[in-house]
């Protein structure tokens, strides 16, 4: 049986890759998309990657209501390269691919970033790298391939891009100002919060410690994403009662994409500019929820 906990460190097999998402393996596609759509199950397009040098490292699938979609609906699925996998370097790039065959989505490829002392999964924001979408409409299973090998070809700049991150070191204000934004990404506002930025920086490991913009970046997309932050100080807004509320995990799909690339767009913005104040990163968490 697959073991969650090693997720990202090994490749995924085609038994345990069905057991994670099931649309994956889809025989056909949904009764109601148009007679337009060129039905490929993902799996074939992962055996082309495969044969490519692409491993699977991690995967999951939308939790639907309507039954009837049901082995259709929208899935992810993370590969690595077979290189990369015997390597214990800190980070290793990784391509993102989401799809589905119900029409809810195109197939997507995303470049993503594995953190290997936290088993951390990241999605690289579209200013950094553009998304690739690809219509089902005359799809063909080499256009995914290509795509894939251009994440490869911006592997180098990516790396480049993570040595940046590295030697940034960032204020007190503006790791403060980065937890408030990341807060108001997720819940629109500081108020609906149930934790204060505090919580989003407190660092699981002393690796994190020094105030880089990678660790900062790495520490509030970790507590962000595995929730269970508490803050028994917190307040409701009419102050009358003690708010103890607990962050909760982000296990849709959209939001994990959304989440993942917004709190990059943010860090991206950190790397380029002079230091920044909270009211600044505020402004920039609301260019990124409209984005």
């Amino acid at each position: 049986m697959f073991n969650a906990r090693l997720a990202g460190h090994h490749e995924i097999d085609n038994h345990q890759l069905r057991a994670l998402a099931p649309s994956v393996f889809a025989g056909n596609a949904h009764a109601k998309v148009s007679g337009r759509y060129s039905f490929l199950p993902t799996a074939t397009v992962v055996e082309g990657l495969r044969a490519e040098g692409w491993a699977p490292v991690w995967a999951g699938e939308q939790r639907i209501r309507s039954s009837d979609r049901q082995g259709f609906q929208k899935h992810m699925i993370r590969l690595a390269r077979t290189d990369d996998l015997r390597r214990t370097q800190a980070e290793r790039p990784e391509l993102v691919l989401v799809n589905s065959h119900d029409r809810s989505s195109a197939y997507q490829l995303h470049a993503g970033i594995f953190r290997f002392v936290c088993s951390n999964g990241m999605i690289l924001a579209d200013s950094v790298f553009a998304r690739i979408s690809i219509m089902h409409v005359h799809f063909e299973p080499s256009k995914v391939i290509e795509a894939s090998f251009q994440i490869v070809r911006e592997m180098p700049a990516i790396a480049d891009l993570l040595e940046g991150y590295k030697a940034r070191q960032l204020t007190t204000v503006e790791r403060t100002a980065f937890g408030e934004a990341a807060l108001i990404l997720k819940y629109d506002s500081l108020e609906k919060a149930p934790v204060g930025a505090e919580k989003l920086l407190a660092h699981r490991r002393s690796e994190d410690a020094p105030p880089t913009l990678w660790n900062t970046l790495n520490v509030v997309q970790e507590n962000m994403m595995d929730g269970g932050q508490r803050d028994y100080r917190r307040r409701r807004p009419d102050r009358s009662h003690r708010f103890f509320g607990k962050t909760r995990p982000v296990k849709g799909l959209d939001e994990n994409v959304r989440l993942n690339k917004a709190l990059w767009h943010l860090a991206e913005s950190l790397r380029t500019s002079e230091p920044l104040t909270t009211g600044h990163m505020r402004d920039r968490a609301e260019v990124s929820l409209v984005n």
